[in-house]
Order: C-alpha cells, then structure tokens, then sequence
C-alpha cells in the first residue's frame, strides 16, 4: 500500500506539472579552457568525477586540438590533471561512455596542417580506479566523429550516424565492452531528415531519442527533426526508426543532452541553432555564431519543445554531459560562450520538476543569489511593516519573519537542497518568488 501511495504521489506531481527546470551554478574552473571535449562522468573509490577528454584550446585552429584530460571531483569541487590520451593524433568531437567502471572514448577528427580532416576508428578505455588507460578497444568498423552516443541497458554503446571522413553516414554501431566487439545495427534511413552529424541523443529505456546536428548539403544547415528509434530488447541489434514533425525554431547543434528518468524527458541544454566549423565560424559564412542559452525537451516519445533555465549562461561547442545519479547533477566542462569564447568553466545542473507553482508579483522584491548554497539577499521596494514567510513547495511554513527594512539577508544553508517559495505580506497585499537551495 506505501508502494502505491508514493506511486500516486508521484503521479499526480507529474501530471500537474506544469514547470520544468534546470538551475546553473558555476563551480570550479577547469585547469585550462578547452572545447568540443568528450565529457563524462566516472566512479574511482566511491567518489564521484567528472572527466573531459581531447578538445581544443583557445587558439581554435588546427594545432590548438590536443590530447589532455582532466578529471574533476564532485565531492571537494577540485579540477587535477590526469594521463593524457595514448593516441598518435590529437581528436577532436569524441564521444565518451562509462560502463562498468570503465571509461569508453570513441572516435572524433583530427585536423591535419592543410586544413584536411581524418575521423577516428580508435577506441581508449580508460580505468578510473587506476587513473590508466587499458589497451585499446575493437577498432570502430566506420571511422565516426560528431556522432550521438548513448549507452543501452548499462551494457551496450550506441554510435548513431555522425561523419566518416567525407559525409554524413547512416549507419548504427554498437560495441559490446563485455566481449569487446561491434554489431551491426539498423541503419538510420539513408536521408538528411536522419543523418547527421553534431546531433546529441540518449537512450531512455529501449528509445533511442536524438535532436538536431547538421546534414550534408550546401553550408550544412542545421537540422530541427527529433528522431526516434524503437530498440528490440530481445535483439538489440533491431531498431525501428521514426522522425517527429520537426518544429523549424528548435535547431540544436553541439548541444549537451540529458535523459531525466523521473517524467520520464530527454532536455539538450545550450548548443546553438547554426551550424559551424571547429573555430565556432558558421558554414554558412555568417561570422561567429553565437550559443543558445535555453533548455529544450522533450517527453520520451512526444515532440520537443521549450523548458525552463536559469543560471550560469550556457555555452555551445559541447561533446557530452557528466551525470551523477545518487545526486541528480549533471555537469557541463568547456566549450564555448558568446563571441566564441573558449570555455574553462563548469557548470552544475540542478533538475526540478513540481506542480505548478505561480509567482504572484515577484517585481514587489528582489533576491539574490538564485540558486543559492548559504546566503540570500532580500531586496524591498519599499519600506513597509512585512512578514517575510519560507516555504517548502507544498507550502509548508519553514520560517517567519517580521521585518520592516530595505534589505534582509536570511541563511539557508541549514535546510535540505530543493526549491522553496518566498513569500512577503504586507498591508499592500503579497508577493512570492521562487528560490533554490543547492
């Protein structure tokens, strides 16, 4: 009987839902700036990392592209160097999974003098425990960089379309770790509406479910179709694919992509809407494209649309995203900001969805900061005798306040991480705006 009760509790907050949200802060920064880096997350000793492998510096010209990697802990919020990557060439736009304690890094290009690219067959595992990379996996049977890849039931690596030296390719590569060989999947249909490459994807239990990239064609625009693949769970190697009614305002190139399983959603975060070489200069001879500062999801199975974000602007120019489930983080390492901008940030992602929770005239007061760890400040327009009130989202009553000042500072920092109401009531009526506490 709890079981079902908790079952309907949940239910019933998604099903009234009517917000959703990622929150950004920024953390430390990197040891350098460095984009188009393969991120992901990994476990050494119980403890909790963040890794970005290869990618580019701020040159963002051919020689820029390196073999570094870092590893970030998510406990003492601390950046380190770790071994570089055992390759010949320098890659850039690699795809990275963990599996089973291993580090999986696939693929991506490298760019030679002449301005000629090579895509990358090269599989490094990479042992978080031992901060060592293993031998080499399998070699990739099509080259691929700027590919989605998305991990199936914890076992089996997803490489989807992408670019192979000359073009976009439809094919589905799938590495077994456990017996380190490839499979053949289902080929996407062989036609721009599925073909891409710097889309982004996951897998939500056996849907595949990836957005955006750009497809072969003149200055290689960039694409709106979400595309769908069933997997057939008694043989994975089976997928039945379909493409949404693309809606044209929602472009995500090189965007960072997320799989939420309580909803459940897929959200791509920052990226941007053109489509553009390694130096951030759009195919389309436009000049310097600029990142999307938004969040788009999508219900898994249902169309995308738009999502709320507030925080730390987000950058585009990204290969990965780390996910920390015991957490519900997610982070974000590099990339690029306005004006091209290399990135040595980081950026922690707080997910959030509740019922409907209306801000009734948040202009009345300001708070900052928003999303907060300790501290929030308290800004009155006027002064006027108030009772400052904190809830909880149900709206329980945490704290009460009476207060006649311009400013207040309250500290927050005792309560559990979640999202709380402010409420000020005065003889002019109430006010309330949402805060986080993470």
């Amino acid at each position: 009987m709890k079981k079902l009760l908790l079952v309907s509790l949940i239910l019933f907050l998604f099903n009234t839902a009517d917000a959703q949200w990622y929150f950004g802060t920024r953390m430390a920064d990197m040891p350098e700036p460095i984009s188009n880096n393969a991120v992901v997350e990994g476990w050494a000793n119980d403890t909790a990392y963040v890794y970005s492998f290869g990618g580019i510096d701020t040159t963002k010209i051919w020689s820029g592209i390196s073999l570094k990697s870092f590893r970030y802990n998510t406990v003492t919020d601390v950046w380190d160097t770790i071994p570089d990557l055992p390759n010949t060439l320098e890659n850039i736009a690699m795809g990275a999974s963990w599996v089973d304690s291993i580090v999986y890094i696939m693929g991506g290009y490298h760019v030679l003098s002449n301005g000629n690219e090579i895509s990358s067959n090269i599989v490094n595992r990479y042992d978080p425990r031992t901060n060592t990379y293993l031998s080499d996996g399998a070699n990739i049977p099509v080259p691929i960089d700027d590919h989605v890849q998305a991990v199936w039931n914890d076992s089996l690596i997803y490489v989807i379309t992408g670019w192979s030296n000359s073009g976009n390719v439809p094919d589905v590569q799938i590495y077994d770790p456990a017996n380190d060989n490839w499979l053949t999947g289902t080929p996407v249909p062989n036609s721009n509406s599925y073909k891409a490459f710097g889309a982004s994807g996951a897998i939500a239990g056996n849907t595949i479910i990836y957005h955006g990239g750009a497809s072969t064609g003149f200055n290689f625009p960039a694409q709106a179709g979400l595309r769908i693949g069933q997997i057939n769970p008694t043989d994975p190697t089976q997928i039945t694919w379909s493409v949404s009614t693309p809606n044209s305002a929602f472009k995500t190139y090189r965007a960072a992509c997320s799989f939420e399983m309580f909803g459940p959603s897929v959200n791509w975060l920052g990226g941007s809407d053109v489509s553009y070489n390694y130096n951030g200069i759009a195919y389309n001879g436009s000049g310097g494209v600029q990142p999307k500062n938004r969040n788009l999801w999508s219900p898994v199975g249902a169309n995308i649309d738009t999502a709320n974000y507030s925080g730390e602007p987000l950058p585009m120019d990204l290969r990965g995203i780390a996910h920390i489930p015991l957490s519900g983080a997610r982070y974000i390492a590099g990339g690029m900001e306005q004006n091209q901008q290399v990135s040595k940030k980081t950026i922690r992602l707080d997910y959030a969805l509740w019922p409907g929770i209306k801000e009734i005239n948040p202009n009345s007061f300001t708070l900052f900061p928003n999303p907060t760890v300790d501290l929030v400040n308290i800004i009155f327009k006027n002064q006027k005798n108030r009772i400052i009130l904190l809830t909880d989202v149900l709206g329980n009553e945490i704290l009460r306040i009476e207060n006649k000042e311009p400013s207040l500072q309250l500290n927050v920092s005792n309560y559990p991480k979640g999202i709380y109401i402010i409420k000020v009531e005065s003889e002019e009526g109430s006010s309330s705006q949402k805060i986080v506490v993470q």
